[in-house]
């Protein structure tokens, strides 16, 4: 049996039932009613103008104004965002604010401890020196009392001692 015969042979369609589902499948797309939508004010009809010719015209400047009405809206929207740009702007100059105050301070504690290090060099420096002198008059005076102790037994004195 060939397809065209399984469908003579099977139930009739309802095409009031096939159209209604085919419409509820694919909706058309609803278009805007000019009738609907006055004119503007910045225009009026010319007497002795036939009527293709007015339609026509209202359908072109119906047109226009919802363009114009478009980039109105979309001036607003401009508007909103450069609001968010000086929003924006004044967060960054309060964060380029906060920066310039850290590398303030961070410059400060280098500067307090470049001081705090040069100081304890100084002062190891210092302590080496007088390290280096109590070392000097130590070994100055024992090399002086050993003297002192060679002269003092040589010469018989003290004998005891050495």
């Amino acid at each position: 049996m060939s397809i065209i015969e399984k469908v003579h042979k099977s139930a009739p369609v309802d095409l009031d039932q096939l159209e209604t589902d085919v419409a509820a499948a694919f909706p058309l797309p609803k278009t805007p009613s000019y009738r609907l939508q006055p004119m503007p004010d910045y225009v009026a009809h010319q007497e002795g103008v036939p009527r293709v010719g007015a339609l026509s015209a209202e359908a072109v400047v119906r047109d226009y104004e919802t363009a114009a009405k478009e980039i109105e809206a979309m001036g607003a929207e401009l508007i909103s965002a450069a609001k968010k740009c000086e929003e924006m702007t004044t967060q960054v100059h309060g964060a380029f604010a906060y920066m310039q105050d850290t590398a303030k301070a961070y410059r400060e504690e280098a500067k307090r401890i470049f001081q705090r290090i040069e100081e304890c060099s100084k002062l190891t420096q210092e302590v080496h020196k007088i390290c280096e002198t109590l070392k000097h008059r130590i070994e100055g005076n024992s090399t002086h009392q050993e003297h002192q102790s060679e002269t003092k037994c040589r010469a018989g004195f003290e004998v005891a001692r050495c």
